[in-house]
């Protein structure tokens, strides 16, 4: 089934609700198309969070679940959830993101260790839940850095705020 990843951790490393002014269906689409805009991208650590490397750059990588593996967000994957979503109810989406690191030297690119994330995200009514587990790397990018980036460019997206914090709910494992 996809957005449904078959293996999901139970233990989860950090937990983040918000409110949004948009209907399930509509912030599931803005969170797809905002991934896959997001895929191959580099940035400047700078632009995510207080570097760790410094002169260093930032890729993500952003795969879809269906039922046991993650398949990468790329042209034919999203429009291929976007058709789904049109047509089923969805409650929650799961995903795995891979955060290359890689450190500019005068003369190369060098590749650091990665971070590797899954998380979920879950629609109830106008309230929208994350929950991230770390599964590997040197987490130089927090799980709550990581909600607040993608958080972010939903809401530049949509050219307004369509998700806002909750900040009494929010915790960390």
């Amino acid at each position: 089934m996809l957005g449904k990843y078959e293996n999901f951790p139970v233990n989860i490393h950090f937990l983040e609700t918000f409110s949004s002014t948009l209907n399930s269906k509509q912030l599931q689409q803005k969170v797809i198309q905002t991934l896959k805009e997001l895929n191959r991208k580099p940035f400047h650590f700078e632009e995510i969070t207080i570097p760790t490397i410094p002169n260093s750059e930032v890729i993500f990588e952003f795969g879809i679940a269906e039922d046991e593996c993650f398949n990468f967000l790329d042209d034919q994957e999203t429009n291929r959830a976007l058709n789904i979503l049109r047509s089923e109810q969805i409650l929650s989406l799961d995903f795995f993101c891979v955060i290359r690191y890689y450190k500019n030297e005068p003369q190369k690119r060098v590749a650091l260790k990665f971070d590797y994330y899954i998380f979920k995200i879950s629609f109830i009514a106008k309230m929208v839940e994350f929950q991230i587990f770390h599964k590997q790397g040197p987490r130089y990018i927090a799980p709550e850095e990581l909600v607040t980036m993608i958080t972010d460019r939903i809401n530049k997206a949509a050219n307004k705020r369509v998700l806002d914090k909750n900040v009494q709910e929010n915790a960390e494992f």
